[in-house]
């Protein structure tokens, strides 16, 4: 059993998060550490003892709101203890290291991607006044994968289960190879091992990570063997199986197959294509083109016809014209995308294409920007209508911010569902479980309808 500092029982903490999902995985984990370690967690950075930032740097706003939030900790009330703590975590910590300080005054921890283990020791040791003011500890080595530790999930019916760190690709506008290292793969007996641990927990659903899951089992048995770990953990019970990211380049057709043919895998994608130009896509170093990518989507469209698609797209990638804006334009309209996330592109120094010079205006880049959110939405729209009093399946996830008596969850094709509670009816017997909704309403972003049914 692994012994944990006494100094740091009936600490209060909180964790903010900023950027991935595995980030948001990183942050249950080192929740789940602190709740070993005898700490108590916190909705309110002013009332806890430990304040841990998990931090992203693949853009620019994510650095800024770090400094912004981390910062105003210097002003915020001291806790009841006496003495608050702050860690900085992940993409950010792993990349600046020390120099987080020269940011981020009040920083008295930095741990790495690959340190969430060191964590308990090294707030002990700042609450103890054993350090010189900013401990470090973002070496890359062969510690085991963060799945080994505890977790405190958000949700008792979803978890996220990474199934490898790292990339390989390189784009050249991305950052994460620099800061999570090469990949690596989890072993299919590990990973299977972990979805049924998480089933006989009450587990519903599950999202596979990785930074490129078609990658999956390429390091440590010398290809890709995404498809068999699909079908592997479609055996485990699971209810409902997600997976991101995928890069198009490596989805196999055996891994279109595994798709069609494992009932727990939902019929939604998401398949980031950045770009519609192929100029633009060979200088992202992305390693295939706009052919090959719509070729990609009519083979999945084939063998899932009920497949929801959704995307990344940047918008102003350093040199990119007009004629390439409209390139992608015309590929968010063949692809047929029911949502994308779309990015003005963000200079990331370290990266190849922060070298690139471009003196586009940033107004006709914000205009560019418009016009594919004007199409996205669009899309979205007409994507929904097609559900229009269709019967969907929805996982529960909570109440409305706005109205408690409406729930909401997400459907097999990842789409927000909006429901009142069924007159007599009480919240938590709905959370965490499967119920059927007649769609009555389909909006651009959501879809709302009435429960048929009991809840399962």
């Amino acid at each position: 059993m692994t012994s944990y500092p006494t100094v740091l029982v009936g600490k209060t903490y909180c964790v903010k998060t900023f950027g991935c999902q595995m980030n948001l995985h990183d942050s249950e984990r080192v929740s789940g550490l602190l709740d070993e370690c005898g700490c108590i967690c916190v909705g309110d950075p002013d009332d806890a003892d430990i304040v841990v930032f998990m931090t992203c740097c693949v853009r620019e706003n994510a650095d800024q709101r770090l400094y912004g939030q981390a910062s105003a900790m210097v002003s915020a009330p001291t806790p009841p203890s006496g003495k608050r703590v702050v860690a900085i975590g992940g993409c950010i910590a792993q990349r600046d290291g020390e120099r987080i300080r020269e940011h981020i005054a009040c920083a008295d921890v930095v741990f790495g991607t690959s340190a969430l283990a060191s964590l308990p020791q090294l707030l002990a040791e700042a609450f103890e006044g054993n350090h010189t003011g900013v401990e470090v500890d973002v070496e890359e080595d062969d510690r085991p994968f963060s799945t080994d530790l505890p977790s405190h999930r958000a949700d008792v019916f979803h978890a996220w289960v990474p199934i490898m760190t790292g990339c390989n690709n390189f784009c050249t506008y991305c950052i994460v190879p620099y800061v999570r290292g090469r990949e690596k793969s989890r072993t299919m007996e590990s990973v299977v091992s972990e979805v049924e641990h998480l089933v006989s927990d009450g587990v519903r659903e599950i999202t596979l990570l990785g930074q490129n899951v078609n990658s999956y089992g390429r390091n440590i048995y010398g290809e890709p063997r995404f498809a068999e770990l699909l079908r592997k953990v479609g055996e485990t019970g699971i209810e409902r199986i997600r997976f991101t990211s995928s890069n198009p380049k490596d989805l196999l057709d055996e891994t279109i197959r595994a798709m069609a043919e494992v009932p727990a895998v939902m019929p939604h994608l998401h398949l980031a294509v950045q770009s519609g130009s192929n100029r633009i896509l060979k200088a992202m170093n992305r390693s295939y083109t706009r052919e090959e990518y719509l070729a990609l989507v009519d083979r999945l469209r084939a063998a899932i016809p009920d497949l929801a698609l959704s995307t990344d797209i940047i918008v102003g990638f350093p040199g990119e014209t007009e004629e390439d804006f409209l390139d992608t334009l015309s590929l968010v309209r063949e692809a047929g995308f029911s949502s994308a996330f779309t990015f003005i592109y963000s200079r990331r120094p370290g990266t190849p294409a922060a070298k690139i010079p471009d003196d586009t205006p940033h107004e006709v880049i914000q205009d560019r920007f418009d016009r594919l959110a004007e199409q996205v939405a669009t899309q979205a729209h007409d994507a929904n209508q097609k559900d229009l009093g269709a019967l969907a399946s929805v996982l529960v996830e909570g109440s409305s911010k706005r109205d408690n008596n409406v729930l909401v969850g997400h459907s097999e094709k990842n789409q927000t569902v909006h429901f009142s509670l069924p007159q007599g009816s009480r919240a938590e017997d709905f959370i965490g479980h499967i119920v059927d909704v007649r769609v009555e309403e389909a909006r651009t972003w959501y879809l709302r309808g009435s429960v048929e049914g009991d809840p399962r």
